[in-house]
């Protein structure tokens, strides 16, 4: 690491990927600096910087029990602080291509916290660690080099009214996110473009709260709609803390959510699911209607980089952003922290093209590869539709009609879908076997479970 006596890395980012990182660096460095322009400390609503905290920000169990293993404790005190809990197989109601899905328990913990809260929870602990300091509402200006440029020292920052600093790091980790400047400062160092992978797919969504007045789970934390060719629209309808529901709702290739109420109410009705169309009939909004956009998927490809300079780590989504309706960011956020700890385990710095090819090959690729075969099952998505995407596709369908019939397929692809096992695991000759006898018969058509009116409270 670095000549001195003491050594300091600087995360660049207070989002989840920055924290998770500064958590694993904290076993390995004397001080660790989170770099961000909000307010952090404290902070329990949704920050300016991180826009999707106004959204559904799906946890996977992959994602939950990476967190677990760098915060123990950490989901019992998320559930004692009113978030509710489910599995992804079992409690999770899915309904794809049109058909809901049989449930089974699958040993799949979803915990149902809003983004706000998980962060909230995150940075507490984080904090907490003694050689951790929040370094709250500045900018970050540039990297900061050798005369030689083959290694990062430091990164200029400038505090709210204060003059240009300098913060020596032995390492710096760049958890920026999707407006990431690596790519920019380093080619303003010399060194050549990052290779990136880009698919337009015109995401758009819109997010609601309410409090209901019925019950349309049944013991159920949330009722799932995944969009399909048939009709590119679908919905996560969620149970999360403090007795509210949390409403997301997507369209794709511009067929975007109004943000009117009538009219989001009728985008709704259009999904076909009863459940929802009844909740909402007398439910309490609690917010207004908010909208994000996702234009295209994005992949900077560091791992084929000729070059790269010491110093220097990318994670999170400045290094990928995969469509946000699978629910992987936060997973792939917390499970690359944990091959930044696995680069750590020697004492020395990590080599960042070794860090990077390790990333690619363990945690990006397997959801990269299963994400992207599901975006390029919709014709108006531009993209190469390889022999080897469209068998991935057809196996997919397979395995959904499947699934409308066995609990046990349910409870397998949701291990995948998950990140607890990966997708090779669907095609073990047992379950492949399951998929395709069941996927012969057909969908089956279950009958929604319906809605159970709440009686009102009379004074």
């Amino acid at each position: 690491m670095g000549d001195g006596i003491k050594t300091r890395a600087v995360v660049l980012g207070g989002s989840l990927a920055g924290l998770f990182a500064a958590r694993v660096l904290s076993d390995a460095y004397d001080e660790v600096l989170v770099v961000d322009r909000d307010l952090l400390a404290g902070v329990q609503e949704p920050r300016r910087g991180c826009p999707q905290g106004k959204h559904i920000n799906g946890l996977l169990t992959g994602g939950q029990r990476a967190i677990e293993q760098m915060y123990p404790g950490i989901t019992e005190e998320l559930f004692a602080d009113g978030v509710p809990k489910g599995d992804l197989g079992g409690t999770v109601r899915w309904y794809m291509l049109g058909k809901r899905l049989q449930q089974q328990t699958a040993d799949m913990l979803c915990v149902g916290a809003s983004r706000p809260k998980l962060e909230y929870h995150v940075r507490e602990r984080t904090q907490a660690l003694p050689n951790v300091r929040l370094v709250e509402q500045t900018d970050i200006l540039g990297l900061e080099a050798t005369p030689d440029r083959s290694r990062i020292t430091g990164v200029r920052v400038q505090r709210q009214g204060q003059d240009v600093e300098v913060l020596d790091a032995d390492l710096v980790v760049d958890a920026t996110g999707r407006g990431s400047r690596t790519p920019v400062w380093l080619e303003e160092l010399g060194y050549p473009p990052v290779p990136e992978d880009r698919k337009k797919i015109g995401l758009g969504y819109v997010t609601q709260y309410y409090r209901l007045n019925s019950d349309p789970y049944q013991g159920d934390l949330s009722i799932n709609v995944v969009a399909h060719p048939g009709l590119p629209r679908g919905c996560i309808f969620a149970k999360t803390e403090g007795d509210r529901v949390e409403m997301t709702t997507y369209g794709i290739l511009g067929d975007h959510p109004p943000t009117d109420q009538a009219g989001l109410y009728a985008w709704i009705d259009s999904l076909g699911i009863p459940e929802y169309t009844e909740a909402l009939r007398d439910a309490e909004p609690l917010t207004e209607p908010v909208a994000f956009r996702f234009p295209t998927t994005m992949r900077r490809r560091y791992e084929d980089m000729p070059r790269f300079p010491q110093g220097l780590l990318v994670t999170g989504d400045a290094v990928t952003c995969f469509n946000p309706v699978y629910a992987g960011g936060m997973t792939v956020a917390a499970k690359s922290a944990l091959v930044i700890r696995d680069h750590l385990h020697t004492g020395a710095a990590p080599r960042p093209l070794e860090y990077f090819r390790d990333l690619a090959r363990t945690v990006i690729d397997p959801q990269w590869e299963m994400t992207n075969t599901v975006d390029l099952s919709f014709p108006g998505v531009e993209g190469k539709r390889t022999f080897k995407v469209r068998l991935a596709q057809a196996m997919a369908k397979r395995t959904i009609i499947a699934a409308t019939r066995d609990g046990k397929v349910t409870a397998a692809y949701m291990r995948a879908a998950g990140q607890v096992e990966r997708p090779e695991t669907l095609q073990r000759p047992a379950m492949l076997l399951r998929i395709l006898l069941q996927s012969l018969r057909g969908p089956k058509t279950l009958p929604p479970r319906g809605v159970v009116r709440r009686q009102r409270q009379t004074v």
